[in-house]
């Protein structure tokens, strides 16, 4: 395959934009697009196309390296990559929503995410701010969210609403209508109906300093 249908594949596959992965090389975010739509460059620079390799796990010679300079998967088809992205959920007021933007990635074992249920899961990993879900969740927190479409239940989630992104606990109250709670009781909860917000993920582990 060519490498530039290659990369526009596993960017789809990953549910990864173009523009995203072209700021994690540090470059303007249309440098990737017109690789792929207009041939410029001719090829990617090596360190780019390692960077690429190892973010996708896959050979660097599947991006137009040669064979003898291919990126080493170590095992790789043991784990997955869920990317961190330059976006923050607020467990406070809002947080404005902004372009994914993937600046590295949390790597983990196959076993373990089949242990945890999270096996075909979609996942990236966005920070928190604001107290709201304290004690849950605190300010710098980072959770892994499952961007799968699947059926509702009560839990964890970032959310949309008013053009602000939120992590909150959902609650269903049935007839349409939804309770977006928070951890720390000095918040009242929010009454939003179906069609007031939308949800991004289910919250399904998180990280953050002891």
């Amino acid at each position: 395959m060519d490498p530039r249908e290659k990369l526009a594949d596993l960017a789809k596959e990953r549910g990864t934009s173009l523009a995203s992965l072209s700021r994690m090389l540090s470059r303007n975010p249309t440098y990737l697009q017109q690789y792929i739509t207009k041939g410029s460059p001719k090829k990617l620079e090596e360190e780019d196309r390692g960077i690429l390799a190892q973010f996708f796990g896959v050979e660097e010679s599947e991006l137009g390296g040669p064979k003898d300079k291919s990126y080493e998967r170590r095992d790789d088809d043991k784990w997955v990559e869920a990317p961190r992205l330059e976006v923050d959920a607020s467990a406070g007021p809002g947080a404005a929503d902004a372009q994914d933007r993937v600046f590295d990635a949390f790597r983990f074992s196959k076993r373990w995410l089949t242990e945890q249920g999270l096996e075909g899961a979609k996942l990236s990993a966005i920070r928190v701010v604001g107290d709201s879900m304290e004690p849950l969740l605190r300010e710098g927190d980072e959770v892994l969210v499952d961007r799968r479409d699947q059926p509702f239940r009560d839990g964890v989630h970032v959310v949309r609403l008013d053009e602000s992104l939120l992590v909150k606990r959902v609650a269903s109250k049935g007839g349409g209508r939804f309770s977006l709670l928070s951890q720390n009781l000095a918040y009242p909860p929010i009454d939003v109906s179906a069609d007031e917000f939308a949800i991004i993920g289910r919250v399904v582990w998180k990280s953050g300093r002891v």
